[in-house]
Order: C-alpha cells, then sequence, then structure tokens
C-alpha cells in the first residue's frame, strides 16, 4: 500500500486550481400530470380503491334492500285536438287557442289541486293507512308532547279536513308526463301497494274527464242565462232602432231614395265643374295678353303678339307693305312733286293710319273678352257652389238613413243569432262531449319501480371507484417526494449522477461494503454509473475533493459514501473522511476499532497522519474515520488546521471523499462546502419531500458550493416502472450486464 507522505514543517501545500462548473441540465417547468400518469397512480393504489368501492356497494346493498318497494301503475289519456265546440261560439267559451297551447293547458289541470282532491274525496284514501293523516296522534312522540302539555289540542276530523290533509302528500306520488310529439298524456302513481296505484291512476284520469265535463256543463248553464238575457235586451234595442228609422223618413218626408237623387245631384254637379274648367282655362290664356296691353302706355300694339297675329292686323300690315312697295318703285324714276308719287304716300299714310285703327280695336277687342271670361269663370264658380251644397244635403240624408237602417239590421242580425244560439244551447246542454278518453288504462305492477336494487349497488360501486381514484390522485399529488431519475431532474433542477436500488434482508445489512461483496448486483452496477459520472465531470482537475451529504438521517448518505469509495479506489487513489463527527458511521460501517484515531485526532494533533488513516480490507481504499468526538464538531470544521489538513492531504491523493452531516440539521456541511471541488448530494426516493431538498441544495449553493448532481438512494425499481413510468436498471441491460461481468477479467488476473 502507498503511504501517504507527512508534509514537511511549514511547507504550504499547492492549492487546487478552481473547477469548471458542470453543465446544468436546462429542464423546462414542472407540468401538469398527464391521463397515463393518473393511471399509473391509481393502479399503484387499485386494491384501496377496490375495497371502499366495495365497501360502498354493500353499504348500498343493505339500504337498497331495507327500503320498501314501491311500485307504479300508469293510465295513458288522450286529450282530444281541440275543445268541443257543442255551441260554435269560439269567442264565447274562449276555445280560440292553438292546439299546443291546449295540450298544455290540459296537462297542467290534469296536475292541479282540484282534480286530486276529487280523486281523493271518491276513493276515500284517509283510510288507507298510508295516507291515513290520523295515525300521526297515535304515535309515542305525539303522547308526550300531549302528556307534556306542548302537543296541541286534538283535531276533529271531518271527510274535508281529511282531504284537505291527504292532498299534499297525494300529488306528490303523482306523476303526470306528456309523450312528445303526440296527444298523449302518461299519469301515474306510487304506492307500497299495487293494487291501489292501478286503481288511483285510472280514478285520477276519470276524475279529470268528469271534472271537465262538469265545468262545461256549468258554463254552459251560466252561457245559457246569459244569452237569455241578452236576448231580451237586443229585442228591445231592434225595436227602438226600427221606431227611429220610420220617424226620419216621416220626418224628412223620404220614400226611398235608392241613390237617384244623389246620382241627379252629381250630373249636375259635374257638368258645372267641367264648364267652370274651360272657362278658366280661356280665361288664364287671355290673362297673359290682358296684362300686355295694360301695360301699354303709349298706345304702340305693335310688341303684342296676340294683336300683332291677329288676321285684321296682318291684313292691315300686307296693305301698308304694298303702298310701302309702291312709293318705293316710284321714287326711284319720279320726284317727290309728282303727281303719282304724291298718290302714292297718301295711300301709305292712309294704310298706317288703317293699320293703328285696327291694332287699338283689336286690342281693345282683347281687354272685352278677358273681362267676359272673368264674369263666366265667376258666375259657373258661383253655379258649381249651389250644385255641390244640393250634392252635400244629399249626402247627409241618405248617410243618416243608411246609418239608421244599417242599425237596424245590425240589431236584427245579432237578435237572430242569439236566439238561436239559446234555443241550441237550451237544446244541447244536457250533452256534453269528453275533452279526454283514457286509452290504456293502468293494470296492476307485478315489480316495483324503486328502489333498484341493482342500480343502486353499481351506483355505489361506481361512486366508490370515483371517490377512491380522486383519493388516490389527491394523495399522488400531495405525495412530493422523489420517484426516480426523471422526477429528481425535473423537480430538483440537477443532473442525476445513479439511481441505487431499494435493498432488503441480507443486503441491507451489509450495504455498507456491497459493492465488494456482490459486485454483480444492481447497486454495484448503479455505484459504477455514479462512478462514471464523477469521473467524466472536471476531467481537468487532478486531485478533486468531494463531499457528500443530504437532508436528513437515514437516507443512505454514509453506505453510498463507502460504496462509492470503493468504486474510485478500484482506479484511483481514494480517500473517504468521516466528517460526521456527531454520528459517525464510516468505521462502525467497515468494522473499525471504536478507538480508532482519525479526523478529529489529526486537526488537534493528538495523532500522526498515519495513525489515523487506515485501509479497508481486501480494498485499496484508504479510510480516515471521525476520531474522538469533540465538543463542538463545527468549531473544528471551522477552523484553520483542518483547512491545512485538507490542503495537505489533497495533492498526494486522485479523490477525496468527505461524508458530511445533513444539511437541515447541523451547518457542517456548509462549513465544509466552499472547499470541496464538487458536492454529492443524496436524496432518499420516495421519502424525502422535494421542498426540503429544495432548501437543501439552495443553502449549499449559497454556501459557495459546486453541486456536481444527485444520487437516488432506495428506489423499488419494479414499483417505479409500474407505477412512474421509471425505466430503470432491468430488461435487457441487466442481462447483457451480467454477461459483460462474466466475461471480465478479475483485477488479480489483469495485473498478472
Amino acid at each position: 500500500m502507498n503511504q501517504i507522505q507527512v508534509a514537511a514543517q511549514g511547507q504550504v501545500p499547492a492549492q487546487p486550481a478552481p473547477p469548471f462548473a458542470p453543465v446544468q441540465i436546462g429542464l423546462s417547468e414542472e407540468s401538469k400530470l398527464a391521463l397515463l400518469d393518473h393511471w399509473r397512480s391509481i393502479k399503484k393504489r387499485r386494491w384501496p380503491i377496490l375495497g371502499l368501492a366495495t365497501a360502498l356497494a354493500a353499504l348500498g346493498a343493505a339500504v337498497a334492500f331495507s327500503m320498501t318497494p314501491v311500485y307504479r301503475s300508469t293510465a295513458t289519456v288522450l286529450i282530444e285536438a281541440g275543445k268541443p265546440k257543442f255551441l260554435s261560439m269560439d269567442d264565447m267559451i274562449g276555445s280560440a287557442m292553438q292546439s299546443k297551447e291546449q295540450y298544455q293547458t290540459q296537462v297542467e289541470i290534469l296536475k292541479s289541486r282540484e282534480v286530486a282532491q276529487r280523486t281523493v274525496t271518491a276513493l276515500k284514501l284517509w283510510n288507507n293507512p298510508d295516507f291515513d293523516p290520523r295515525k300521526g296522534e297515535a304515535g309515542l312522540s305525539h303522547r308526550l308532547k300531549a302528556m307534556l302539555g306542548k302537543g296541541a289540542a286534538p283535531t276533529e276530523w271531518d271527510d274535508e279536513k281529511l282531504a284537505e290533509a291527504v292532498v299534499e302528500p297525494f300529488m306528490k306520488a303523482v306523476t303526470v308526463e306528456p309523450v312528445r310529439l303526440s296527444q298523449l298524456v302518461k299519469v301515474s302513481f306510487d304506492s307500497p301497494d299495487s293494487r291501489l296505484a292501478a286503481r288511483v291512476a285510472n280514478e285520477l284520469s276519470s276524475n279529470y274527464i268528469d271534472a271537465d265535463r262538469d265545468a262545461k256543463f256549468k258554463l254552459a248553464q251560466n252561457l245559457n242565462g246569459w244569452l237569455e238575457k241578452r236576448a231580451t235586451e237586443l229585442r228591445k234595442n231592434l225595436e227602438e232602432s226600427e221606431l227611429a228609422l220610420q220617424a226620419y223618413r216621416e220626418e224628412k218626408g223620404l220614400v226611398s231614395l235608392s241613390g237617384s237623387a244623389q246620382a241627379l245631384a252629381g250630373m249636375q254637379a259635374n257638368e258645372v265643374t267641367q264648364r267652370l274648367i274651360e272657362a278658366r282655362a280661356r280665361r288664364m290664356q287671355l290673362e297673359g295678353t290682358y296684362n300686355l296691353i295694360g301695360g301699354v302706355s303709349n298706345g304702340d300694339y305693335s310688341n303684342i303678339p296676340a294683336v300683332v297675329n291677329h288676321p285684321s292686323v296682318q291684313e292691315a300690315i300686307r296693305q301698308e307693305a304694298a303702298a310701302q312697295k309702291e312709293v318705293a318703285e316710284l321714287s326711284e324714276n319720279l320726284g317727290p312733286n309728282h303727281v303719282k308719287m304724291q298718290e302714292a304716300q297718301s295711300s301709305l299714310a292712309a294704310a298706317r293710319k288703317y293699320l293703328e285703327q285696327q291694332r287699338r280695336s283689336i286690342a281693345r277687342s282683347m281687354v272685352q273678352e278677358y273681362n267676359l271670361a272673368r264674369q263666366s269663370e265667376k258666375s259657373l264658380e258661383t253655379a258649381l257652389g249651389a250644385a255641390t251644397g244640393g250634392v252635400q244635403d244629399v249626402n247627409r240624408k241618405e248617410f243618416q238613413l243608411q246609418v239608421l237602417e244599417r242599425e237596424v239590421s245590425s240589431n236584427k242580425q245579432l237578435y237572430d243569432l242569439f236566439m238561436s244560439r239559446a234555443k241550441e244551447m237550451d237544446a244541447g246542454s244536457d250533452i256534453q262531449a269528453a275533452i279526454a278518453r283514457i286509452v290504456d288504462p293502468a293494470v296492476v305492477a307485478k315489480d316495483p319501480v324503486r328502489p333498484n336494487k341493482g342500480q343502486i349497488i353499481i351506483v355505489a360501486f361506481v361512486l366508490g371507484l370515483m371517490i377512491g381514484s380522486m383519493g388516490a390522485l389527491m394523495l399522488e399529488r400531495m405525495d412530493n417526494t422523489i420517484k426516480g431519475s426523471e422526477s429528481a431532474e425535473t423537480k430538483l433542477q440537477q443532473p442525476v449522477l445513479a439511481v441505487l436500488p431499494a435493498l432488503k434482508g441480507e443486503q441491507l445489512e451489509n450495504v455498507a461494503t456491497l459493492f465488494i461483496r456482490e459486485p454483480n448486483s444492481h447497486h454495484a452496477e448503479a455505484i459504477r454509473t455514479a462512478r462514471t459520472g464523477i469521473q467524466l465531470s472536471d476531467v481537468d482537475q487532478r486531485h478533486r475533493l468531494i463531499m457528500l451529504t443530504s437532508s436528513v438521517p437515514a437516507e443512505g448518505k454514509t453506505s453510498t459514501s463507502i460504496n462509492l469509495a470503493l468504486a474510485l479506489a478500484q482506479t484511483k487513489r481514494t480517500l473517504l473522511i468521516d466528517a460526521d463527527m456527531r454520528r459517525p458511521q464510516v468505521g462502525v460501517r467497515l468494522g473499525m476499532a471504536p478507538n480508532a484515531k482519525g479526523l478529529s485526532n489529526l486537526v488537534t494533533g493528538t495523532a500522526s497522519l498515519k495513525e489515523c488513516v487506515h485501509q479497508v480490507e481486501g480494498s485499496p481504499l484508504l479510510v480516515m474515520p471521525a476520531g474522538d468526538i469533540p465538543p463542538n464538531p463545527l468549531d473544528l470544521l471551522l477552523s484553520q488546521r483542518f483547512k491545512d489538513a485538507i490542503r495537505h492531504l489533497q495533492p498526494q491523493l486522485d479523490f477525496i471523499l468527505i461524508d458530511t452531516p445533513p444539511v437541515e440539521l447541523v451547518s457542517d456541511a456548509l462549513s465544509v462546502a466552499p472547499m470541496a471541488t464538487s458536492t454529492i448530494y443524496v436524496v432518499r426516493a420516495t421519502e424525502t419531500p422535494v421542498p426540503v431538498v429544495r432548501k437543501g441544495l439552495s443553502r449549499l449553493q449559497r454556501a459557495g458550493a459546486h453541486v456536481m448532481g444527485v444520487i437516488v438512494n432506495g428506489l423499488d425499481f419494479e414499483d417505479a416502472q409500474r407505477y412512474y413510468g421509471e425505466s430503470v436498471n432491468g430488461g435487457y441491460g441487466n442481462t447483457y450486464y451480467h454477461g459483460y461481468v462474466q466475461q471480465q477479467p478479475t483485477e488479480t488476473e489483469a495485473k498478472a
């Protein structure tokens, strides 16, 4: 065995270079449980769930078999499409409603209290023990109240009071259900007595039909009396209107106009109106010329078109033009003093004077014609007014006469109608058509409608399954422990170096040296996985100081430290230091003497390094136990002598593993963490709560620790794979590993 060399006095060990931080696995935030996770949670607790479901089913069966069976009988009633109209007077009896509304109305009447009370009275249901309200007075509680003077005075029962008391429970037992898309109604009654149920269903349907018939009979009687009274009033009104019509004819001297007078007056008014239109058009035609003539002040009417265009004026203009032409022709050959020339000029002057006279004459005639047109228009307007007044007078007489004739005719028709209906009512009041009929009478039921024992038991069982499953899911959600490598990486945001299986029996007792005792076990393979992870991390760091800790005791921290140190010692020079001087276990687990010298002795200087370092039998691993337990281990770990001792040992070894106390109990691990190149956190699967682990990791990181990863200890691989979907050592990987180990030569053979 290579012994560790003691450093020369005053020689300061070389300081190791700070390690690189390992790559952290970036994972997303914790997501909701998937459907598969729910199924695994339920499957994990399937036996308690089935037990709860079975217990509830048994309870449901006990309740179902203790309940009194209730029978239901149903009668089918057909409600007619429309209310019978033996009077044919829809407005009188209020049957002008839609078929759907009428059907719904009849259903509500079938549910009414009146029909129920008729049925109770007809069957005298108060004599039935299930409905008798008098049996409560004979009960023990009623008698005790009477003895104490707190009970009410005894009721004096009669048929009316008994019927009133029975109606409410009776209506609760009745079910009226319309059949969809039809005019059928199902009338059902529930009772412990099957015969009574059938009898009540039929009786209720019959009483509904009889109640409607009675209501119609009463209505017919009331209508008959009203019609007779109304007919007397109408006869009186008819006589008064006939007398008024005759008096008006005699007063106005009218025999029978029949529209002739009105037609003659209308023809006269139309003729006058037509003449007035023509006169008004003529006046409007002349009015423009009249206005132009009135606007001439110098007597020159040559610019007025109506005057210029008049035939006589046009003739005068042609004469003037001829005379002017003659003057023009003579002026070319003769002088002004020539006789012919003077005669021609005299003719021109005469033509011009004649033209002027014609213009004035035509203008005066147009003014006169306009005045005549105005007078004619006014006279026609006066005549039209007189004609119109005559027509209006005739219209008034005709209108008043027609009013009186219509009143006589209306009163006569109304009187005849009411008289005929009154006779029909009187003749048909004894024949009443039924509103409905029973198409399928109720029969005695053979099987009870409730309780449905099978349904109750099944519902109780299903309810138990649901409650149990919900409880299982709630327990699963409340269980915030680590379930495996995937769970650890997701919840802790740290890489998992290895997952150690749960051990039992002899393996659990010898867990500290299980790596060398059973090198082919799952536990040894998991330790090798952790060793590989450690060796591949911080590869540039030659002398590495690794601290192992946990959150709370009993998480397997010490056994993991020992087995990991045994694995590293197979290939590297490794020293395991027990820094848990409050409850040291390394020496005890490896079978060392209770008084073996160790860390406390080396730091305090009461023993040499050679005395404090021991080699494990059958392994090259070097171990430094805790030694004598000091009164204050934290002061020892914080001392400069402890730091100097570690710095002195580190260059001589490849790996130094320090087993420290749990983080949540004491602060020893926090004082060692800044010195370590890496920290490994041990977590007990399915036991340590995640918040506790997160808190411990957070405290270590705040203290300056470099967390390399997490080792999950004590995981049941079968349960993890079955309930959590964890893929761990098993199957092909396990077979491959065993075959590989069997072919590997031992270390002794390899050295040889």
